[in-house]
C-alpha cells in the first residue's frame, strides 16, 4: 500500500515550493495521494502569503491525487497537524506527514512506505522517522536502527500507534520519575524536560514533544536511517518556529535503503551516537555565545 502524504503548510511560499517540487520527484510520487492542510492566516499581514501558498498548491503537480484543505481560520500548527494527522490515518490506516519546510530525498517516500509495510504489526514501532541527525562516523550505524525519540521532521505513522497519541501533557507526565526523566531526555543531553516545563507554562504549544512523551509511555520505538531522507530547509529563521541554524544540516541520502532490522530494539552505538551529538551540537562557550549574539541582532531587524 502507498500511503497517503499528509502536507501542512502556512505562508512560506518559497519553502513550500521547493518542498512539493523535491517531493514531486520522489520515487512513488506519482502514485502517492497528497493531501495538503493550508492554515489560515494569523492576521491581515499573513494574508497575501497564505494566498500566494494557496495558488502553488492549485499548479498541476504530479500526484495520484491532490486534496486541499483550507482553514478559513488560523488553527496554529499543533491543532492543524494533530487534527490533520487524526484525520488521514483514520481515512487510510496510514499517513507520511511532512511540514512546508521539508526537502525530502528522492528515495524518501520508498522509505516511508517500506517502512509502514514493514513494521505494520509490530505494536512496538510508533514511527518511521525520515530526518537523522548529523552525527560523527555515521558509517558505524546500520543502514536503519531503532531509537526512542519521535522525530517531526518528516515521519510516518498508522492508526494504531497514532490512537495512543495523547494531548494532555499533564496525565502524560502524572508518573514521571527522576529516572524517567534522565531517560526521556537521554541522559539529561537534550532539552525535552525544558519542553515540557515551557509547554505548561504557556510558553510554547508543540505537539511533537506531546507526541514522544505518547511513545515513551508506551515503551515504543522509532525507525531511523542512518542517511537523511529529509532536509530541514526552514532553520533559516523565515518559520515560526525555528531559529537560523546550520547545525542540522545533513546530506540527504542517495540511495535506498534495503536494509529493515528485525530485533524490535534500540540500538545502542546509535543511541551513544546521537546523545554525544545531542550535547555537542551547540560547540563550546565561545560558539554558543556567537550565535546567541546573532539570534538576538535578527530578531531586532525583525
Amino acid at each position: 500500500m502507498i500511503a497517503p502524504i499528509a502536507l501542512f503548510v502556512y505562508n512560506r511560499p518559497f519553502h513550500t515550493r521547493r518542498t512539493i517540487e523535491a517531493l514531486e520527484k520522489a520515487e512513488q510520487a506519482a502514485e502517492s495521494e497528497l493531501v495538503v492542510f493550508s492554515d489560515g492566516a494569523k492576521d491581515a499581514e499573513a494574508i497575501a502569503k497564505v494566498n500566494e501558498v494557496r495558488a502553488i498548491l492549485r499548479e498541476p503537480w504530479a500526484f495520484k491525487t491532490i486534496t486541499i484543505v483550507e482553514r478559513e481560520k488560523n488553527w496554529g500548527l499543533a491543532a492543524n497537524i494533530i487534527d490533520g494527522v487524526t484525520k488521514v490515518v483514520n481515512a487510510y490506516g496510514r499517513a507520511i506527514v511532512l511540514e512546508d519546510d521539508l526537502e525530502i530525498s528522492p528515495y524518501g517516500l520508498r522509505y516511508f512506505n517500506d517502512g509502514l509495510d514493514r513494521y505494520e504489526q509490530e505494536a512496538r514501532v510508533m514511527e518511521i522517522s525520515g530526518y537523522m541527525y548529523p552525527v560523527k562516523n555515521v558509517e558505524k550505524l546500520p543502514e536503519t536502527f531503532f531509537f526512542r525519540v519521535a522525530n517531526s521532521w518528516g515521519w510516518a505513522t498508522w492508526k494504531r500507534a497514532w490512537a495512543d497519541f495523547n494531548a494532555d501533557i499533564y496525565a502524560l507526565t502524572a508518573d514521571f520519575s527522576k529516572q524517567d526523566i534522565k531517560r526521556f531526555s537521554i541522559d539529561h543531553s537534550e532539552n525535552f524536560w525544558k519542553q515540557i516545563n515551557a509547554f505548561k507554562a504557556g510558553k510554547i504549544n508543540s505537539w511533537a514533544i506531546r507526541w514522544y512523551l505518547s511513545i515513551f509511555n508506551q515503551g515504543g520505538l522509532v525507525l531511523y536511517p542512518r542517511h537523511s531522507m529529509i532536509q530541514n530547509i526552514g532553520t533559516d529563521g523565515s518559520g515560526t518556529h525555528s531559529d537560523n541554524d546550520s547545525m542540522y544540516r545533513v546530506m540527504l541520502a542517495e540511495e535506498a535503503v534495503t536494509y529493515f532490522p528485525d530485533k524490535i530494539e534500540e540500538h545502542r552505538v546509535a543511541y551513544e551516537s546521537i546523545k554525544h551529538f545531542y550535547r555537542h551540537r551547540k560547540g563550546n562557550i565561545l560558539q554558543r555565545a556567537v550565535r546567541f549574539g546573532l539570534k538576538l541582532w535578527r530578531n531586532k531587524r525583525k
